[in-house]
C-alpha cells in the first residue's frame, strides 16, 4: 500500500486497515516459520505497510 492511498483514507479506515494487515503479517509469519515462503520478501513489505499506517495515525493524532 503506498503513502498516497493511505493519506486518503480516515482515522477510522486506517485504524481497520491497521488491524487487517497486523492480521495477515502474523499470519504470513507464522507460516514463514512452519515452512520457508516461496517470496519471502512479502514480510518486509507487510511490515513496512503496518509501520506506514501507524506513522499516518500517530501523525494524525497531533
Amino acid at each position: 500500500m503506498k503513502q498516497s492511498e493511505i493519506k486518503e483514507l480516515s482515522v477510522a479506515e486506517l485504524q481497520e486497515k491497521l488491524g487487517e494487515v497486523k492480521k495477515s503479517y502474523s499470519d504470513l509469519k507464522l507460516s514463514h516459520a512452519i515452512s520457508p515462503l516461496e517470496n519471502p520478501i512479502q514480510l518486509r513489505s507487510m511490515r513496512r505497510t503496518v509501520a506506514r499506517i501507524a506513522t499516518e495515525l500517530t501523525k494524525r493524532e497531533q
